[in-house]
Parts: C-alpha cells; sequence; structure tokens
C-alpha cells in the first residue's frame, strides 16, 4: 500500500491564531508561528512537515476555513 504524504497551506493573512487546528493534529505537524500577520496574530505553520500524513484534521476545526490541506502518494 503506498503512503500518503500531506502538506498544510495555511493563508496567514486569514489565520488568527486560535491554535485549533495545532490541538486537533494526531502528528504534532502544526504550531503557531513566533511572528504575526498583518493583523497581529501568531498564524499557525508546518513545524514538522514530515510528519503529516493528509488527515485533513486541521482544516475540518478552522473555523475561519483558511487551511487547506494537499495529499500526495510518496514513493516508497
Amino acid at each position: 500500500m503506498a503512503k500518503v504524504r500531506g502538506a498544510v497551506v495555511v493563508d496567514n493573512d486569514v489565520c488568527k491564531g486560535c491554535n485549533l487546528c495545532v490541538v486537533a493534529c494526531p502528528t504534532q505537524v502544526l504550531a503557531l508561528n513566533r511572528n504575526v500577520n498583518n493583523k497581529g496574530y501568531h498564524y499557525s505553520y508546518m513545524e514538522n512537515p514530515e510528519n503529516c500524513n493528509g488527515c485533513t484534521n486541521c482544516s475540518a476545526v478552522c473555523p475561519d476555513s483558511c487551511i487547506t490541506v494537499y495529499r500526495v502518494k510518496a514513493e516508497a
């Protein structure tokens, strides 16, 4: 069975740093950035991208719909 790798893309200008996606991630991929966006919020980013399996938990809990998850079959 092919392994699936994921990639999370966050719209930094829309993210308000609510931390829900960070808590919902089962593989500890996401974290809040130390930098802030234009509105002054610490936005989420992929701190450990190699752990992402594309489960989409983060995008499901995002109240602002600023997260898009991509999945790619990884070569074994």
